[in-house]
C-alpha cells in the first residue's frame, strides 16, 4: 500500500444514463444533493456494445455544461471500430470532456459476430493516446478479486498491466467487501512496478437479491457472513439497509486509513445510499 498513500485521495459518484424523462429527473436530483460533497467528478456508464451511447452523451453534457461538474464517460470497444471511437472521441473534446473511463466492455446479450477492431482495454487506451495525445485523463478499470473471464490471477495482473502501460493515468476498481483483496491487489501491482492511483470502488448495500444478481455476473465476492446476515432479514427492507451502511461504512474507514487514494461510489442513481456512508466517515464537503 505504500505507493498509494503518494496520492491526493480524489473522491467520485458514478451514474447510469436514465431510460426515462422521469429516471433524468430521478437522477439530476440525486446529482445536486451529491454535488453538495463537491466530488473531484461525476463518471456515467456505457451501456453494452455502447448501447446507450447517446443517452451517456445527453448525461454527461448535462454534467460538464450545466452543473458545472467535471464528467467522466465511459467508452468501451467491443463491438465498435477505430472510426466509430474516433468520432465519440472527437464529440467529447468538441464539448469540453477531458476525463475518461476506458474499458473493454461486453456485448449486448444475443449479440453475435465480431468483437470489433479494438478487443481489449489496452487496445482502446493506446488508441486514445495515439487520437488524441494527452488532452484526456483516462481511467481503467482493476479487478482486485480477478476479472471474470480471466485464466489466472497472474494473467488479469498482466492484462491490467498492459493497460497502465499504454498510457492509463489511474485506475478504479470492481466492488469489493474483503479489503485483503485490495491490499493485496496493490501489494501484487508495486511488485510488478506499476504504481498509478488505484482508487476503491465502493457499493452501497441497499438490495441483496438485486447485489446477489451484480455480483455472480460481474466476479465480485460477497463474504458468505454478509450473505447470511442479509438473508437472514428476509424482506426487512430498513435492517437491510441499516445493516448494508454499518458495513460499507467500516469497509471505507479500513481502506482510507491504510491509505488508499479516495473513494469511487457506485451510486445506482440515489444519493441517498452514498450519503450515509460519506456522513459516517465524516468528510464533509470537501
Amino acid at each position: 500500500m505504500k505507493s498509494q498513500k503518494a496520492y491526493e485521495k480524489v473522491f467520485s459518484f458514478e451514474f447510469f444514463p436514465p431510460k426515462t424523462d422521469e429516471g433524468a429527473e430521478k437522477l439530476r436530483k440525486a446529482r445536486e444533493a451529491l454535488a453538495e460533497l463537491k466530488p473531484k467528478f461525476f463518471s456515467v456508464t456505457y451501456g453494452a456494445g455502447g448501447s446507450t451511447q447517446a443517452r451517456t452523451l445527453d448525461t454527461v453534457l448535462e454534467i460538464q455544461r450545466d452543473a458545472r461538474f467535471e464528467a467522466a464517460p465511459h467508452l468501451s470497444c467491443i463491438g465498435s471500430t477505430r472510426e466509430h471511437i474516433r468520432e465519440i472521441l472527437d464529440l467529447y473534446r468538441n464539448n469540453g470532456i477531458r476525463h475518461i473511463v476506458a474499458l473493454r466492455g461486453d456485448m449486448p446479450s444475443g449479440m453475435r459476430g465480431e468483437p470489433g477492431e479494438l478487443r481489449y482495454a489496452n487496445e482502446l487506451v493506446e488508441f486514445i493516446r495515439q487520437e488524441t495525445g494527452d488532452h484526456f485523463f483516462i481511467e481503467v478499470a482493476a479487478y482486485p478479486e480477478m476479472h471474470p473471464q480471466a485464466p489466472s490471477y497472474e494473467k488479469d495482473l498482466e492484462n491490467f498491466k498492459r493497460k497502465v502501460d499504454a498510457g492509463a493515468d489511474s485506475a478504479i476498481t470492481q466492488y469489493f467487501y474483503n479489503a485483503d483483496a485490495y491490499y493485496h491487489f496493490v501489494d501484487s501491482c508495486e511488485k510488478m512496478g506499476v504504481t498509478l492511483p488505484i482508487v476503491p470502488g465502493i457499493m452501497p448495500i441497499t438490495n441483496y437479491t438485486q447485489l446477489a444478481r451484480f455480483s455472480d455476473a460481474c466476479g465480485a465476492d460477497i463474504p458468505r457472513w454478509i450473505r447470511k446476515r442479509l438473508e437472514g432479514f428476509g424482506d426487512d427492507t430498513a435492517a437491510i439497509r441499516a445493516f448494508g451502511e454499518d458495513v460499507v461504512t467500516r469497509l471505507c474507514e479500513k481502506l482510507l486509513e491504510a491509505g488508499a487514494p479516495g473513494l469511487h461510489f457506485y451510486t445506482m442513481n440515489q444519493a441517498g445510499p452514498t450519503l450515509a456512508i460519506w456522513n459516517n466517515l465524516g468528510l464533509g464537503g470537501r
